[in-house]
């Protein structure tokens, strides 16, 4: 009833730059809080960038002054600007966002299906 879809993963060289998308659609009455978080290859799920609908946004030490996180709410969108990559950065990335679906009481976590961003040389 809800999907986010992410767009914008690839093979970038270190030094480059990426724009990610993830679109949200289906019964949405409200989405609040969206964000971005990867998984590298044999580690753990970690925290990228959060954005609310309005007010600041937070970022991972590791990230901060080379992604900027951003969000288009008539769109339903949520953006990552990805600058100054580095082959640490290589991950699968996953959208994320607190929805309150129609018809619900509560707000769920829903999350896109992940994009492959690779940079190396």
């Amino acid at each position: 009833q809800v999907h986010l879809v992410e767009s914008g993963g690839g093979l970038v060289q270190p030094g480059g730059s990426l724009r990610l998308s993830c679109a949200a659609s289906g019964s949405i009455a409200r989405i609040n809080v969206m964000g971005w978080y990867r998984q590298p290859p044999g580690n753990s799920r970690e925290l990228v960038a959060l954005i609310p609908t309005t007010g600041s946004t937070n970022y991972a030490d590791s990230v901060k002054g080379r992604f900027t996180i951003s969000r288009d709410n008539a769109k339903n969108t949520v953006y990552l600007q990805m600058d100054s990559l580095k082959p640490e950065d290589t991950a699968v990335y996953y959208c994320n966002a607190n929805v309150l679906p129609i018809g619900s009481n509560y707000d769920y976590a829903y999350w896109g299906q992940g994009t492959q961003v690779t940079v190396s040389s």
